[in-house]
């Protein structure tokens, strides 16, 4: 079992959805487009919780969606929606769609409301530095920071907030994704030659990488498999660009 089990999830609800074949194909092709996104986090991170087998789908069901809202919603301010056909006319509708299967999948996952609440907060937020990424020309540490914190740091936490939601993990939930979000995020610019990060004085990316750095070593501590892994990844990227 793995990440693939949580995609299959998304699917059976398109598919057993309102939807005719058309818009289906279109919501596909959104689902195929965020695919590199955290599926396989989510059921490392719902299992590690205990999560039942069912609860562990439906609410990694709901993260995925949500990613792959936010996903659509980047690429199209971003012109780099290539997989819906019209973008600009479809990709917003689309997007509503992925969003309120999100929201139906949440009410399934048996998530609390105060959850769901704290969540929407942080994704809110994380939508807010999303325009201030738009608007952003010159970037500095304090911009790259407060953009990374929002679209990366605060949309993790909202994930493990749902996903730990009613478990003993619930608690280190907002700590460990804000972290995880962030460092992920400082690594994916490094590796990608995104100009948040590049485009910076010399200083200003020292510090920024320097940020996410500390973040991971202090994540460390959490003792998460889940967590372990996905630095796997992420702190030699960090580490050789210091």
């Amino acid at each position: 079992m793995s990440g693939g089990a949580i995609f299959q999830q998304a699917l059976r609800a398109v598919g057993g959805s309102a939807l005719g074949p058309v818009e289906q194909g279109h919501v596909l092709r959104a689902l195929e487009a965020g695919r590199s996104g955290p599926l396989a986090f989510s059921y490392a991170a719902g299992a590690e919780a205990g999560l039942s087998r069912e609860i562990l789908l439906t609410r990694g069901a709901a993260v995925f969606f949500s990613f792959c809202a936010a996903n659509l919603a980047d690429d199209l301010a971003d012109g780099d929606c290539t997989y819906l056909e019209a973008p600009t006319r479809t990709g917003p509708t689309v997007q509503f769609i992925l969003q309120s299967f999100a929201f139906a999948m949440l009410a399934r996952g048996a998530v609390p409301p105060d959850v769901i609440a704290r969540a929407g907060a942080d994704l809110v937020a994380a939508g807010g530095a999303q325009l201030i990424e738009l608007r952003t020309t010159t970037w500095t540490a304090t911009t790259a920071r407060e953009v990374a914190e929002g679209i990366a740091g605060l949309q993790y936490a909202a994930y493990l907030r749902i996903l730990w939601a009613g478990t003993p993990l619930e608690p280190a939930a907002p700590r460990a994704g804000r972290a995880l979000g962030i460092a992920a995020h400082v690594a994916q610019d490094l590796t990608s030659g995104d100009p948040r990060i590049h485009s910076l004085a010399q200083g200003d990316r020292r510090e920024v990488m320097l940020w996410a750095r500390d973040l991971a070593i202090a994540l460390r501590k959490e003792n998460l498999r889940c967590i372990d892994a996905a630095l796997g990844a992420i702190e030699p990227t960090l580490q050789a660009a210091l």
